[in-house]
């Protein structure tokens, strides 16, 4: 069995997202299982340097989470730009999850080292389209292989309904309507510290859940349902006053609510609410339900509950006498008849695999350049309200 080892710089690491999900979750989880199995004779093995500004941070994540997963820690570094130019060892992946402003100058120090061969990156990518493109553009022209994280589309609850199209199970798709969202608390009341950074609230620092969620919508739709045609969408600040991570007051001027309808080429109509600001009162953070002339159902992020035509209920407009029908008890669970495991480690396996073996990999920084593309035109209808139409890229 012969074991090819991939470098891979882990830039943002120490972050909620890069900590949890991209370090803990998917690299060290894929060398606890061995690597990245490829047929009987071959093994990938990533092989990660911590980097990030804050060695006091990098420092208990390289030693705990390096001797869990290999008996040693995990090299680490303060100097991005040396570790991108090769001079902290051979890595030839370079990974961002810093924040948004400061993705385009690590992005372009990566295509411009000899030493990286891949890139790959957190979205959004930028926060506008021009930015997102040229990003890509200039990736491209360096010809480095490249790929931008899309989470979302490895969840059990959207593969579930992928599985469900693929089987006929809808019919033809009518409409698809979602709620996502929760209360992220200001840190002004009751002692509750919020559970999101702050930079989210703030326009300077690329905050606002539009450029956050409408890249992941624009995936997610895309991917499931078919391309956007054009969009309204409407934004708001409900909360102008936020106390950041050092308990001073902050003036939150980024929206922490947008609602918005995606008419697919199709015809398909999508309408996406997100909030920040919205007390949960359904089966998940995230429910999407979809519409169709044979069935219907309801997916959170790893259970799915689907209605076929015939258990669908008649009910009768009656305001006058208690609801009669228990809608709940007319949907049935989808099974998990596979285990599912997490979304962004699949994602990281297939980039891995991309890297090594060349095989496909469509999810690059020109596809992520079309979610901040949608959270633009997103900002574009709220401020001239009116709909807008999505050009290709």
């Amino acid at each position: 069995m012969k074991t090819q080892r991939i470098g891979i710089i882990l830039n943002g690491v120490t972050g909620r997202m890069g900590t949890n999900q991209h370090l803990i979750r998917s690299i060290c989880a894929i060398i606890q299982q061995g690597g990245i199995a490829v047929g009987s004779d071959l093994t990938l093995m990533p092989q990660p340097l911590l980097t990030g500004r804050n060695e006091n941070k990098l420092r208990p994540l390289a030693e705990e989470h390096g001797v869990a997963a290999t008996g040693k820690p995990f090299p680490y570094t303060t100097d991005v730009a040396g570790a991108i130019e090769g001079k902290h060892g051979e890595y030839s992946v370079f990974f961002d999850a810093s924040g948004t402003l400061q993705r385009e100058q690590f992005v372009n120090l990566a295509a411009a080292s000899d030493a990286i061969e891949a890139i790959y990156c957190e979205k959004p990518t930028a926060t506008t389209t021009e930015a997102a493109l040229a990003l890509a553009e200039v990736v491209e022209k360096a010809g480095k292989k490249n790929g931008v994280v899309q989470d979302k589309l490895w969840l059990p609850g959207m593969r579930k309904v992928q599985m469900l199209k693929e089987l006929g199970f809808f019919g033809k798709i009518l409409s698809v309507r979602s709620e996502f969202g929760y209360w992220v608390f200001t840190g002004m009341d009751y002692d509750q510290p919020a559970q999101r950074p702050s930079w989210n609230y703030r326009k300077a620092d690329g905050g606002g859940i539009m450029i956050d969620m409408f890249c992941h919508w624009q995936y997610v739709i895309g991917g499931l349902f078919g391309p956007i045609k054009s969009l309204v969408a409407h934004g708001n600040v409900d909360l102008d006053k936020r106390r950041d991570e050092t308990g001073a007051v902050y003036d939150a001027d980024a929206e922490d609510s947008a609602y918005a309808m995606f008419l697919l080429e199709d015809g398909t109509m999508c309408q996406f609410n997100s909030s920040w600001v919205t007390r949960v009162r359904r089966d998940d953070l995230l429910c999407i339900q979809i519409d169709g002339t044979k069935g219907s159902a309801v997916a959170g992020l790893r259970d799915v509950y689907v209605q076929s035509a015939a258990e669908t209920p008649k009910p009768v407009w009656n305001p006058d006498i208690p609801q009669p029908i228990k809608f709940f008890d007319g949907w049935q669970k989808v099974p998990d008849n596979i285990e599912y495991d997490n979304a962004f480690k699949i994602q990281w396996e297939l980039f891995l695999r991309h890297v090594a073996l060349d095989e496909p990999f469509r999810w690059s920084l020109r596809e992520g350049a079309k979610g901040v593309q949608l959270a633009e035109l997103g900002m574009q209808s709220w401020q001239e309200r009116r709909w807008v139409d999505v050009p290709p890229l």
